[in-house]
């Protein structure tokens, strides 16, 4: 029973996109950033026990990812719904992540199946995006966030989502053609 704990976690994450976007669409800041709160909690938790119990699995693998870009691509797109971030930075990360989706689909049809994993970059520019979404929250709570740091904020998220992005594309890209060479 203990074994599905984590995978658990980890879709009750999925579960929280919902409430999440319903707060911020409705200015119900305390709240939104407490189930941003409770998601960062669960994610946490789902790795440590995973670990812990030895209970990874490829649907955990797969399922973690996909539940932190659900919880993101939400809270940027409601953000811009309600004029707290503009929409090409909402944009910019939904762009950045299709991107690399579609990139990942064609390599798989083109040159064949891959061991996907973040790269460092990655991890960084999920890092930077769910700082600055708790800033962004943090602001509307607490009047005392001057905008600079928003928009420095807002900078760091665009730089970091170009940046992996293109070490995605760049990378992959040159993966693919040595597989191609090498199969000839």
């Amino acid at each position: 029973m203990l074994q599905h704990l984590p995978n658990a976690l980890t879709f009750s994450r999925l579960l929280l996109a919902g409430p999440l976007g319903y707060f911020i669409l409705h200015q119900n800041y305390e709240w939104a950033l407490a189930t941003g709160l409770l998601a960062g909690l669960t994610d946490a938790l789902d790795g440590f026990l995973a670990r812990r119990l030895g209970a990874l699995s490829r649907l955990g693998a797969a399922l973690d990812p996909v539940a932190d870009k659900i919880l993101i691509t939400v809270a940027f797109i409601c953000f811009a719904i309600t004029g707290l971030i503009p929409w090409y930075l909402a944009l910019a990360v939904i762009i950045r992540d299709l991107v690399i989706v579609l990139g990942a689909a064609c390599y798989h049809w083109l040159v064949g199946a891959f061991e996907f994993s973040a790269t460092p970059l990655s991890k960084a520019n999920m890092f930077i995006q769910i700082c600055f979404c708790v800033l962004v929250l943090a602001a509307q709570i607490a009047g005392w966030i001057p905008e600079l740091a928003i928009t420095g904020g807002a900078m760091a998220v665009l730089f970091i989502a170009g940046a992996s992005g293109s070490d995605y594309v760049f990378k992959w890209s040159a993966k693919a053609i040595q597989q191609r060479r090498d199969k000839q």
